[in-house]
C-alpha cells in the first residue's frame, strides 16, 4: 500500500527525491544543504507546488516556502532595484471616427430632429432626446 506523500509523485520530483536522498546519505551531519539541491526544490515548487515539493523532497515546507518566497520577490523587482508595480493601469486608445454619425428623431406628429456627430466628441444623447419627446 502506497503512503500519501508517495502517490502520484511526478517523474521529475522523483528524481530530484532521489537526489535529495543520496545527498542525505553521503552527507557529514550538520552540513548545509548545496545550493544546487534548493535551486532543484525551488524549480519544482514553482511548477508543482510547495507543498506536494516539500513531502516529495522530505524538506520542511516553510523553509521551502519562505526561500521560494524571497526568489518571487527579487524576480519582482527591475534592475534598479525598485519593486515593479503590482497594477498597472492601460487605458484604451481614445475614439476615432472615419467619417461620422447621423441620428435622427421623429415623434408622431411628424417633427423631426437630426444630430450629425463628428469626431470624439458625444453630446448627452439621452437628454437630447428626452427634451425634443417633451416638447410638442
Amino acid at each position: 500500500m502506497a503512503t500519501r506523500g508517495t502517490q502520484n509523485v511526478p517523474a521529475e520530483l522523483a528524481r530530484a527525491a532521489a537526489r535529495w536522498a543520496q545527498w542525505r546519505r553521503r552527507r557529514v551531519l550538520g552540513t548545509r544543504i548545496p545550493a544546487s539541491l534548493w535551486k532543484s526544490a525551488l524549480e519544482l515548487a514553482a511548477r508543482h507546488g510547495v507543498s506536494r515539493t516539500a513531502i516529495a523532497l522530505r524538506v520542511d515546507y516553510y523553509a521551502l516556502k519562505k526561500r521560494l518566497d524571497a526568489q518571487m520577490s527579487r524576480c519582482r523587482t527591475d534592475r534598479t532595484g525598485a519593486a515593479a508595480p503590482a497594477f498597472v493601469e492601460l487605458t484604451p486608445p481614445s475614439l476615432t471616427t472615419a467619417g461620422g454619425c447621423v441620428i435622427e428623431f421623429e415623434n408622431v406628429s411628424g417633427a423631426k430632429m437630426r444630430i450629425e456627430l463628428r469626431g470624439s466628441q458625444v453630446p448627452d444623447l439621452a437628454a437630447l432626446g428626452c427634451s425634443f419627446w417633451k416638447s410638442r
